[in-house]
């Protein structure tokens, strides 16, 4: 099973991305997109730089600066994954994870799979 972008609607009728493993599990998801053009535009930018992007540590004090995945640790004592534009723009975070190792296993899953992942569109209307 391949890994899998999914493009959809969401309550509020904007769009949204969420990147699943081959098993269907949630690995990141985006913020809401106005348009769909926006949408479009962050799998794009996933696809051609996530898959090349280093991972830094922050929990650590590691600097991160260009594309990047970034391991943090979160307001509960847990830990959790973002992908980042050059521009820090957030395109991609992952859910909260007890042990520091599973964040950062998200982050090699995104990049070991993303250039190949199917891109699925799920939205009311196909148009961009």
């Amino acid at each position: 099973m391949m890994t899998k972008i999914v493009i959809s609607n969401t309550k509020s009728d904007q769009f949204m991305i969420t990147v699943k493993a081959g098993n269907g599990e949630v690995l990141m998801w985006s913020e809401e997109y106005t348009t769909k053009q926006s949408a479009l535009e962050a799998v794009a930018l996933l696809q051609d730089k996530a898959w090349c992007a280093a991972v830094y540590d922050l929990t650590i004090g590691e600097v991160a600066n260009g594309y990047r995945f970034e391991i943090d640790d979160t307001a509960d004592d847990q830990y959790m994954t973002r992908f980042r534009a050059s521009n820090g723009q957030i395109i991609v975070w992952s859910e909260r994870y007890t042990a520091k190792h599973n964040a950062k296993a998200c982050a090699e899953n995104v990049k070991n799979n993303i250039r190949s992942a199917d891109v699925v569109d799920t939205t009311k209307s196909k148009a961009a």
